[in-house]
């Protein structure tokens, strides 16, 4: 893909006209023809800038209050002709039609109007562009012969290629243009779907659009589009927030996940119970074989992994008793009668499950205040064969929005580097596996302390390392659990060897940690010192 591809005339018309005059300029300095419409042109005339109107080249003005300018053959037909096939060539001839090898477009600023005080459904609908989108969408499916630009940050780098290849603009740009243009005018058509949909009343075709979903996320830059537009239904409005001051509802999309989870029983989720059930289900479903989780806060209290549910709760259930209460408990298999019974034993919030039988609904039923969610095959399941995991991960700051793909990594025996001079025994191996797990679900800093079988403590977000270790050990001291032979998992290398200190004076026989600190050689010799087995996992699973 080096094609290039001469520009020799540009249609100019921008909402936006932060730095067009002097685009307009570099291309009138490489001989390029202008043609331009209404406020653009003028911009452009008053500052010297020469241009054809649209209407010198339709032979219609500008007419329904700018609605209609640039819907015309004359103007799509010059983007869309194929230069060489010779039937559009001759078409162009006849019908007077001159290629157009650039378009320059921005859209009506249809954002930033509806996010105005007291804006009407009338002010906002005039906002709608409609022949900017036209034209941007008939110049990417052209791309082979035309550039089409769609934001002022892209003119210093057209201006630098012009200038590298006298004037003219390669194939791989012109594709690439054409992936961010598609991008702009999919999120700018679902910013406007999510404002209808939030005029419409449901017997009104309102629920047409609770199924409109945004693929933003996939269109360009490798996942990462230069505009983001994302659209979720409103499901329902919620008690409060956080706290009972703050209002919140509840949207979702068609994605699955605890957002679209039925639920068979209780009392209304709030706020924090979904964010809480989110966190365990994500849990469990990192788990091959039958698991079970308790979360406090987002924050896993215990763990564990068993031949049958009941096994695996008890395991869970006994990291940490005291905090189990009001918490959140997940299942990745589907939860029978004698799990349930044991469940209702512990004042719990919620319980989430694939599927449940009969005579355990039946029990959990009777607790009034229990909420009970079925989550099926929806999101990831417990087959790792089935999982369709997310794939991007989104968190609000003041002014924006920070986007991550998700953190789906799965870690394997052969993915481990052993870097002391004792190798970990199979069964140190398995634990020290269970430990990583969990510590990929648990806020930084993080330290799990594991068996084959269960968590044994867990320390999080505390702000050194040591301290976490030090709260794992306690949790697990608290409720008389053996750490003698146990693993410690580190979602992060260790800066210090002293947690591997720490771990020694705990009896724990094997560490796996991330590597890659400059003391590392300090970390592995203390725990050669210690006849501690220790593993790199070659990577970090911060949560913050």
């Amino acid at each position: 893909m080096t094609e290039l591809r001469k520009i020799e005339r540009a249609l100019i018309s921008v909402s936006d006209k932060t730095g067009i005059v002097d685009f307009a300029k570099a291309l009138v300095s490489f001989g390029v023809e202008i043609i331009s419409t209404g406020g653009t042109a003028k911009a452009l005339r008053e500052n010297g800038v020469e241009v054809i109107d649209v209407s010198e080249i339709t032979g219609f003005p500008e007419m329904m209050d700018g609605r209609v300018k640039t819907l015309h053959p004359k103007i799509h037909g010059a983007f869309l002709a194929l230069r060489d096939n010779e039937a559009h060539v001759a078409a162009m001839q006849k019908h007077g039609i001159k290629p157009i090898d650039l378009v320059v477009v921005n859209l009506y600023s249809f954002e930033q109007t509806i996010t105005k005080k007291g804006v009407t459904l009338d002010e906002a609908v005039e906002n709608i562009d409609i022949g900017g989108p036209a034209m941007i969408r008939s110049a990417a499916k052209n791309w082979r012969d035309v550039a089409v630009l769609t934001d002022p940050f892209l003119y210093p780098e057209i201006i630098d290629e012009l200038e590298r290849h006298d004037g003219a603009v390669s194939l791989e740009t012109r594709a690439r243009l054409a992936a961010q243009a598609y991008g702009r005018t999919s999120t700018y058509d679902l910013v406007i779907a999510a404002f209808l949909s939030g005029q419409l009343p449901k017997d009104d075709g309102g629920e047409v659009w609770q199924n409109l979903r945004s693929e933003a996320l996939q269109i360009a830059n490798n996942g990462f589009p230069d505009r983001l537009g994302l659209l979720f239904a409103r499901v329902t409005d919620l008690r409060y927030g956080e706290n009972p001051h703050q209002k919140a509802a509840l949207y979702a999309n068609d994605e699955g996940g605890i957002a679209k989870a039925e639920q068979l029983h209780g009392k209304e989720m709030s706020f924090n119970n979904y964010v809480d059930a989110d966190a365990a289900w994500n849990l469990v479903q990192d788990f091959d074989e039958l698991a079970v989780a308790i979360i406090k806060h987002t924050n896993p209290s215990g763990v564990g992994v068993g031949e049958t549910n009941e096994e695996a709760y008890r395991r869970a259930l006994s990291t940490d008793q005291v905090s189990a209460f009001g918490g959140i408990v997940a299942f990745n298999r589907t939860v029978n009668a004698a799990v349930a019974a044991s469940v209702n034993e512990v004042f719990t919030e919620v319980v989430i499950a694939p599927d449940f039988e009969a005579d355990a609904l039946e029990l959990f039923r009777s607790k009034k205040n229990l909420r009970v969610l079925k989550l099926g095959t929806m999101g990831r399941n417990a087959s790792v064969n089935e999982r369709a995991p997310l794939t991007h991960e989104f968190r609000r700051i003041s002014g924006g929005f920070l986007v991550q793909e998700a953190d789906t990594h799965l870690l394997k025996i052969g993915d481990l580097k052993f870097v002391t001079k004792r190798r970990p025994t199979d069964a140190e191996i398995k634990a020290m596996l269970l430990a990583w797990k969990v510590c990929k679900h648990v806020k930084s800093n993080a330290i799990v302390i594991a068996n084959e079988s269960q968590t044994i403590g867990v320390g999080a977000g505390q702000m050194n390392r040591v301290d976490s270790v030090r709260i794992a050990a306690m949790r697990a001291e608290r409720f008389d659990l053996s750490m003698k032979g146990a693993a410690l998992a580190s979602d992060a290398f260790f800066p210090f060897r002293d947690s591997v200190d720490e771990a020694a004076k705990l009896g724990i026989a094997a560490i796996i940690q991330p590597g890659g600190s400059i003391k590392d050689d300090e970390s592995i010799a203390a725990a050669d010192e210690h006849r501690i087995a220790m593993a790199f996992a070659g990577i970090r699973h911060f949560k913050h």
